[in-house]
């Protein structure tokens, strides 16, 4: 169970944080600590110092906002598929019509944003406390583009009705704010004023002392708990002072509590070479991890080549590289399908991820039953060998063509994992496997059920799925703890 401080309640707010920094401070000296890089192997989280695959699924992007009695139900169905991680953002639109606004409506149907209501932090504090009963990660992200924004192609008018819209509020106007009335650009082209509120940026003192009132809010919740990782915003085409000024804001509350934070940017570019994903890559002491959640536009080979080039280039460095949405859904506008899913979070997972999520629908797989089966599958394959002890080695295959077989390895070259995405064509791969005639254990898992399919003995070099499916299997020298209920 993941420790949180949670019934931990000072008398009087003025000496809160004072109260909890004393609390946290004396909880670590203890030997409790919240995620952090694994020691042994940065490119993993670890927890409590013992390392730690993320890998889960949700249905939804802003689980915080759904009534308990619906909330309940998806974290068990998380949990009992393998799964240990979602992600939050802290979106307020209302997409479903039970979300609800952090700020205070008053009798004149305006907000004020200087007075919270309670209902969305309740909502959120259930969240949190619910995921750490369960051994549940959460990625957060604070701010999400697609709040205010106007634009059409979405059917919604996000801005118009929110309260940081000027005729929504009662703390500025139009003029003191600097915000027009509508926004109808994509996000993308990033002319909303909102985030050009920093002191590096613009300086919006009017609205930054809002923003930040939001923040901190946020942040006495969150960090009572040592399951929570902080994403800045979600895909990102915004100026690098935006988030930094956030995510300075974060490592200091947390230093103040005595923790040390985890924190990132998600940046929008599919190319993970692009220059503004190195605002990232290259400040290693601000973000202890990146997100390359945007990979999973691309498909195939370029998609596994793309992260393998960021792990290349994070090599002297090495931090955990984290996927929090895998595209792909049979029928979604954007034309990914399931099978685009699961082959994006099996590349990954062989690659190296520390952390991957299936993207809610229809965009993603979600927790439907084929994000499940790719859960169990993968927690069969963490049995066998534990994925922190591999690593991405396609170069001792031959014979193959592109996107036909992916493979990893361990140091020594006794354990291989080999994935082979579904196929209506026969497949088989050379694999190096070092010395010849060796006899080794091999495990087929089909993927598409999450169940184990064959186990035996095998001196091959050459593999073959045993059908059209996607299928993983794992070889390795045979040793006398294998036995046949592994």
């Amino acid at each position: 169970m993941i420790t949180n401080l949670s019934h931990r309640r000072p008398f009087h707010q003025s000496f809160q944080r004072t109260i909890v920094a004393l609390v946290f401070v004396t909880t670590n000296a203890c030997g409790v600590y919240a995620i952090e890089p694994w020691s042994q192997n940065p490119w993993y989280w670890s927890h409590d110092g013992k390392p730690v695959l993320l890998l889960g699924g949700s249905d939804d992007d802003n689980l915080f906002q759904w009534p308990r009695e619906k909330l309940i139900p998806q974290l068990d169905r998380i949990v009992a598929a393998g799964g240990n991680v979602i992600r939050n953002t802290m979106s307020d639109r209302k997409d479903v019509g039970f979300e609800v606004y952090p700020f205070l409506r008053l009798e004149n149907g305006k907000y004020d944003l200087s007075q919270w209501n309670p209902e969305y932090w309740r909502r959120f504090e259930t969240m949190l406390a619910e995921t750490a009963k369960r051994s549940i990660f959460v990625q957060i992200e604070i701010w999400d583009r697609f709040d205010y924004t106007d634009v059409r192609a979405h059917d919604r008018d996000r801005w118009t009705k929110h309260p940081y819209c000027p005729a929504n509020n009662v703390n500025y106007t139009f003029k003191e704010s600097g915000f027009a009335e509508r926004y109808p650009d994509h996000p993308g082209a990033n002319k909303q004023p909102f985030f050009f509120t920093t002191p590096k940026q613009r300086n919006n003192t009017i609205v930054l002392k809002y923003q930040e009132a939001f923040v901190n809010k946020l942040l006495d919740h969150s960090l009572k708990f040592d399951n929570v990782l902080y994403c800045m915003d979600n895909e990102t085409s915004g100026e690098a002072e935006w988030g930094e000024y956030w995510a300075r804001l974060v490592h200091r509350r947390a230093e103040q509590v005595g923790k040390r934070a985890m924190v990132t940017e998600m940046w929008d570019d599919w190319d993970l070479k692009s220059k503004r994903h190195r605002r990232t890559f290259d400040h290693p002491r601000l973000y202890g991890f990146v997100d390359v959640s945007q990979n999973n536009q691309n498909s195939g080979q370029k998609h596994w080549d793309n992260f393998l080039y960021v792990r290349n280039y994070l090599s002297s460095q090495p931090r955990p590289m984290n996927t929090t949405k895998t595209y792909g859904a049979d029928g979604n506008k954007f034309k990914h399908t399931d099978q685009d899913a699961i082959e994006r979070f099996w590349r990954h997972l062989l690659a190296g991820a520390a952390s991957i999520r299936f993207h809610r629908p229809d965009s993603g797989l979600g927790i439907n039953d084929k994000a499940v089966a790719c859960l169990r599958a993968a927690r069969r394959v963490e049995e066998l060998v534990p994925l922190w002890n591999v690593e991405p080695a396609n170069k001792l295959l031959k014979d193959r063509s592109d996107n036909e077989a992916f493979v990893a390895t361990t140091t020594e070259r006794n354990t291989f994992i080999l994935y082979f995405p579904a196929s209506k064509q026969e497949r088989s791969v050379t694999l190096d496997v070092g010395e010849p005639a060796v006899e080794r254990l091999i495990v087929w898992i089909n993927i598409d059920t999450g169940r184990r399919e064959h186990r035996g003995m095998t001196t091959a070099s050459t593999f073959a799925p045993p059908g059209n499916g996607n299928f993983v299997t794992v070889i390795r020298t045979h040793n006398h703890s294998d036995t046949d209920n592994e």
